[in-house]
C-alpha cells in the first residue's frame, strides 16, 4: 500500500479539527435567540418551514417535523422535478391537511428552487436534497437566518464538510439550531445503551464491527428522452458525483456510531479496500457494490466498517461493540459480560424525535447544534470512500488536505456531468492505485 509523507504530524492536525470544531460539540441546549430570532411568522406562534429535496427522504421528513406540534405549518416546497414535488405536495396535504399552507407561488421548480425557497419567509429549512448539494444549501440557510434540519451526509468531499463546518459555527454565533439527519443519536434505545458504554459497562473498547449489509438502494430506469444530466440527478443515489458512494449514503450511519462510542475524535489512520462485482448495468451508475474500512485510533482501537450493496447475499445493519469487561449489540440494545443488560421500553420514532428536539429548541429560545459530530461523520464517510477507492493507507491528515471537489462552475440541464457511460451504456468504476490517489489527494 502506499503511504503519503505528511508534513505535521497526524496527532496535530486531529487536534486542529477537535479546535476548528470545539464550539459545536455535542447537541447541548447553548444560549437563548433574540426575542427577533425566536418570533414566528406572522406573529401568531406558527413555526413555518420549508423543504427543500420532494424524494421519499424529504416528504418523510416534513411530516416528521409537523408531527413535532400543531404549530408547524409547510410552507414552501423546492425540488429539481415538478413531478416529485406535485407527488410531495399531494402525499403532505393528506397527511397534515390542517398544517400545510402551501401556495403556488411557495412551490419552486428547477436548479435554482432553493434558493428561492430559502429566500421565502420560512423559518426552518428542511435540507434533503441530493447529497451533492446540501453544503451549499446550509451554508445558504444559515446565511440567511434560518434554523435547519440537514439531512446526511453533509459533504461528500472534504471541502463541502469545510463549508458546512463553517456554516454550523456561523449558525452557533447566530443563535439558530442545526440538528443532522443522523437519526440514531435521537433514537432512545441507542442513546441509553451508549450512555451505558461510557460509563464502562464493557470496560475499555477494545474493537467495533459495523455492518451495513444491504442491497441495491432506490434504482431508477432511465426513462425515454432523458437526457445524461437529467438522468443522473433522476437516479443521483448511484453516481459518485451526486452521492458519495454507500460510504457516505449507508455506513456513515454506522460510522457514526462508532465515532459516538469513541466519543467523536479523529482517527489516525484509514484504510480499505472495496469494488464493483455485481451491480454493473448502467441504472447502477459508477460506484462500488462493496467496502470494507479499517479506521485506527491512538488508544488502539480499531473500527472494521463492512458495507455491501448486491442482490441474494446476507443482509445485516448493526454494531457490535467490543470491550475489556463485555461486549454489546447495540441496535438490540443488549450489553454482555460482566454487566449484563436489556433495554426495555418501546422504541419511539427517531425521525420525529430528531425534530421534536429541534422545534423543542426553537420554541425555548435555547439552540441546539449538531454541527462537531455531523461534520466528523461526513468526513469519516469521505476518508472511507478514499481509502478503498485509491487502495492506500492515509491518515487524518492525508484525508483533510483533499482538495478534490464535486462542485461543478454551473448547473443546468444543458451542463455535461462530470461522468459519462462508455460505450456499452455502463459507466466507468473507480480503479484502485496510483490514478485515483492523484484524483483525491495530489
Amino acid at each position: 500500500m502506499k503511504t503519503k509523507a505528511a508534513s505535521r504530524s497526524p496527532s496535530a492536525t486531529r487536534r486542529d479539527f477537535l479546535k476548528t470544531s470545539a464550539a459545536l460539540v455535542g447537541t447541548a441546549a447553548l444560549g437563548r435567540l433574540s426575542i427577533e430570532q425566536s418570533a414566528h411568522a406572522a406573529g401568531n406562534g406558527a413555526i413555518r418551514i420549508g423543504l427543500i429535496g420532494c424524494g421519499g427522504r424529504g416528504t418523510g421528513a416534513a411530516i416528521n417535523a409537523m408531527n413535532a406540534g400543531r404549530d408547524v405549518r409547510l410552507a414552501g416546497l423546492a425540488d429539481i422535478f415538478d413531478e416529485r414535488l406535485q407527488s410531495s405536495r399531494a402525499q403532505l396535504e393528506k397527511a397534515k391537511p390542517d398544517q400545510v399552507e402551501l401556495k403556488d407561488a411557495h412551490c419552486f421548480v428547477g436548479f435554482d428552487a432553493w434558493q428561492k425557497l430559502i429566500a421565502s419567509d420560512v423559518d426552518v429549512v428542511l435540507i434533503a436534497a441530493a447529497s451533492h448539494f446540501h453544503p451549499p444549501m446550509l451554508k445558504a440557510a444559515i446565511e440567511a437566518g434560518k434554523h435547519v434540519f440537514c439531512e446526511k451526509p453533509h459533504g461528500i468531499d472534504i471541502p463541502g464538510v469545510k463549508i458546512s463546518m463553517a456554516a454550523a459555527e456561523q449558525a452557533k454565533a447566530k443563535g439558530l439550531s442545526l440538528v443532522s439527519g443522523l437519526c440514531w443519536r435521537y433514537d432512545p434505545g441507542v442513546r441509553e445503551t451508549m450512555s451505558r458504554i461510557h460509563d464502562g459497562a464493557i470496560g475499555d473498547i477494545v474493537a467495533i464491527q459495523e455492518n451495513y449489509l444491504s442491497s441495491p438502494y432506490i434504482v431508477r430506469e432511465r426513462r425515454p428522452g432523458q437526457g445524461e444530466m437529467e438522468y443522473q440527478m433522476w437516479n443521483w443515489y448511484h453516481f459518485n458525483w451526486l452521492s458519495g458512494d454507500q460510504t457516505a449514503q449507508q455506513l456513515i450511519h454506522s460510522i457514526d456510531k462508532s465515532s459516538w462510542a469513541l466519543r467523536d475524535q479523529p482517527p489516525r489512520r484509514v484504510y480499505g479496500m472495496g469494488g464493483r462485482q455485481t451491480a454493473l448495468d448502467p441504472q447502477y451508475g459508477d460506484q462500488f457494490d462493496h467496502h470494507a474500512v479499517v479506521f485506527e485510533y491512538d488508544n488502539g482501537v480499531r473500527v472494521f466498517g463492512f458495507t455491501r450493496d448486491q442482490t441474494d447475499c446476507h443482509r445485516d445493519t448493526n454494531d457490535y461493540i467490543f470491550g475489556t469487561k463485555g461486549r454489546c449489540n447495540l441496535l438490540a440494545g443488549r450489553i454482555e459480560g460482566e454487566t449484563n443488560w436489556q433495554y426495555g421500553p418501546r422504541r419511539e420514532n427517531m425521525y420525529d424525535l430528531e425534530h421534536k428536539a429541534l422545534f423543542d429548541a426553537i420554541r425555548a429560545g435555547r439552540p441546539i447544534h449538531n454541527g462537531h459530530y455531523m461534520c466528523l461523520s461526513s468526513a469519516l464517510a469521505i476518508a472511507a470512500q478514499i481509502a478503498c477507492y485509491t487502495g492506500a493507507i492515509l491518515t487524518w491528515e492525508d484525508v483533510w488536505k483533499s482538495k478534490r471537489s464535486f462542485a461543478l462552475p454551473r448547473y443546468g440541464w444543458d451542463v455535461e456531468p462530470p461522468v459519462k457511460p462508455g460505450p456499452d451504456g455502463r459507466y466507468p468504476a473507480p480503479l484502485q492505485g496510483s490514478a485515483e490517489y492523484e484524483k483525491w489527494l495530489i
